[in-house]
C-alpha cells in the first residue's frame, strides 16, 4: 500500500479537505463522506438516507438527470455511492486529467440536488425492488444486519430497518428531501478526498475554486446513539420463506469503536481466531470435527470494522441442518469463548490471525477506490485519515493477553440470539 503525506485544511464553509498523493498511476480518486446514515433516520421515515443517496444521483439545479453519469463515463471513470450507518459516500475513480470534472460533479450536487416529485416517486421504486432483490425474494436475506439489531437494541436509531419500509417509503415527500438536505447535506457536514495522481497546490487551488462558494449552513449536532448493554440473553426469531436451511445470529456489544480503539481491534482479531480459515477453532468444532453446521462466521460490524461509531456490534452466524438446535451451536460457542477467556491463543494462532488481517487492508488500500474511501471515512468518524497507514500495525500488535479480554467479554447473559426457520419450501 502506498503511504501518502496527506495534506488537511478546511475551506470557509466548514468542508474538510484530505489529500493523498501517489503518482504511481495515472488515476484519481475523489470522494464526500457526509455525516448521516441511518441511525440519523427520524422515526417513521425508515430507509431514507438510502433514498436521499439515490436521488443524489438525478441531477442538479444545473445538469439534467444522467448528466453526472454521462460525465464520468465518459472519462473513462466509475462512480457509486452507498449508505452506512453514520455516513453516506460518493465517490469516482477517473483518469488524472479528469479531476477537475469530478470536482465539478461533487461540488454542484452539493451545492443544489434536483429534488422533484417525478425523481422521488421514480427512486422510491427503485429503492422498493431494490429491497425486493436483495431482501424480500432471497434467501436469507437482511440477515444478519436487519434482523438482528431489533433483537440486541431497543431504541430506533440501533433497532431499525436501514433500507425501509415500503409505507414510510410510500410517505416520503419532497419537504421531506428538501429538510433532509439542508440540514445533513451541508458543506460543515462532509469531508472531502482526493488521492491518487495529483499535485497538492493545484487541487487546493481547484477545491477552492468548486467548493469555495457553496454557501455554509450549520453543522447539524450529533446525536449519542448510545443505549445501555443488555442484562439478558435477548432471544428472536423470523421465519424466511426462501431458506433451505435453518440460520442462527449472535450478537454482542462491541467497546466504542473510536474511543476503545485497541480493545475494538481484540475483537477483530478473536473473530479471525474464531471463524478465520479451515483451521480457526469454530470452523474445526462446528463444521469438521462434529460437525453441526454447514457454514459459520464471525464479524466486527454488522458491515465490516471501521463502518460505525458506538454502539457496534460483535456477531456470529451459522446455517446448519434441522436437525442441529439452536442450543448445541450456542453451548459450543460458549465453550469456545470460555476456553480462550481462560487460555489466551498461542502465538502461531495469533500471528497467523494477524498478519492475514495486515495482509488483507494492505491488499484492499492497494485499491485506489478503496484507499480513497477509507481515507475519508477514517477522517469522518476517527478525525483522523492517517488510521489507514496505522491500523495494520495496530492490529499486529494486538496481545494474546488482549484476545482473551475480547473473549470474556462476550457472555451469554448479555447477548442477542435470532433463529431463523424456513418456511414455505424450506426444509421443515
Amino acid at each position: 500500500m502506498a503511504v501518502s503525506e496527506l495534506h488537511k485544511f478546511t475551506l470557509d464553509n466548514g468542508l474538510r479537505v484530505v489529500l493523498a498523493p501517489d503518482p504511481t498511476a495515472p488515476v484519481v480518486g475523489v470522494s464526500v463522506h457526509y455525516d448521516v446514515g441511518f441511525r440519523s433516520e427520524p422515526e417513521g421515515r425508515t430507509g431514507f438516507a438510502h433514498l436521499f443517496e439515490h436521488l443524489m444521483f438525478q441531477g442538479s439545479e444545473s445538469l439534467e438527470k444522467l448528466a453526472h453519469f454521462r460525465h464520468v463515463q465518459s472519462s473513462g471513470g466509475t462512480f457509486n455511492g452507498s449508505t452506512h450507518p453514520d455516513y453516506t459516500d460518493y465517490f469516482e475513480v477517473l483518469p488524472s486529467a479528469a479531476l477537475e470534472r469530478a470536482l465539478f460533479l461533487e461540488a454542484d450536487r452539493m451545492r443544489a440536488p434536483k429534488l422533484t416529485r417525478e425523481n422521488l416517486a421514480n427512486q422510491i421504486d427503485v429503492v422498493k425492488e431494490e429491497i425486493r432483490l436483495n431482501v424480500l425474494n432471497r434467501p436469507y436475506g437482511g440477515f444478519p444486519w436487519i434482523l438482528l439489531p431489533p433483537v440486541l437494541y431497543s431504541t430506533f436509531p440501533n433497532a431499525h430497518n436501514g433500507y425501509g419500509d415500503f409505507t414510510d417509503l410510500e410517505q416520503a415527500s419532497l419537504d421531506d428531501c428538501a429538510a433532509f438536505f439542508d440540514t445533513y447535506y451541508s458543506p460543515a457536514n462532509a469531508v472531502l478526498t482526493v488521492a491518487g495522481d495529483l499535485d497538492v497546490d493545484r487541487t487546493r487551488d481547484l477545491v477552492e475554486k468548486h467548493f469555495g462558494d457553496v454557501p455554509a449552513r450549520p453543522k447539524p449536532q450529533r446525536p449519542s446513539f448510545a443505549e445501555p448493554r443488555p442484562t439478558k440473553e435477548l432471544r428472536g426469531s423470523h421465519t424466511d420463506p426462501h431458506a433451505p436451511l435453518p440460520a442462527l445470529a449472535v450478537g454482542y456489544r462491541m467497546p466504542d469503536p473510536v474511543g476503545e480503539l485497541d480493545a475494538y481491534l481484540a475483537h477483530l482479531v478473536l473473530a479471525g481466531v474464531l471463524t478465520d480459515g479451515d483451521s480457526s477453532r469454530l470452523q474445526q468444532r462446528l463444521v469438521h470435527a462434529e460437525p453441526l453446521v454447514t457454514d459459520v462466521n464471525a464479524g466486527a460490524g454488522l458491515f465490516g470494522p471501521f463502518e460505525a461509531r458506538d454502539p457496534d456490534t460483535f456477531s456470529v452466524t451459522a446455517i446448519h441442518p434441522p436437525e442441529t438446535s439452536t442450543e448445541q451451536v450456542l453451548d459450543a460457542l460458549d465453550a469456545e469463548l470460555d476456553a480462550l477467556s481462560t487460555t489466551p491463543p498461542g502465538e502461531q494462532e495469533l500471528a497467523k490471525v494477524t498478519a492475514r488481517w495486515r495482509a488483507n487492508l494492505h491488499s484492499d488500500h492497494d485499491r485506489l477506490v478503496s484507499r480513497t474511501l477509507a481515507l475519508g471515512s477514517l477522517e469522518l468518524l476517527y478525525g483522523d485519515a492517517g488510521l489507514v497507514y496505522e491500523l495494520p500495525e495496530r492490529i499486529a500488535a494486538v496481545t494474546a493477553e488482549q484476545v482473551s479480554e475480547a473473549a470474556k467479554s462476550l457472555r451469554p447473559d448479555s447477548r442477542a440470539v435470532l433463529e431463523v426457520e424456513p418456511g414455505q419450501g424450506g426444509a421443515q
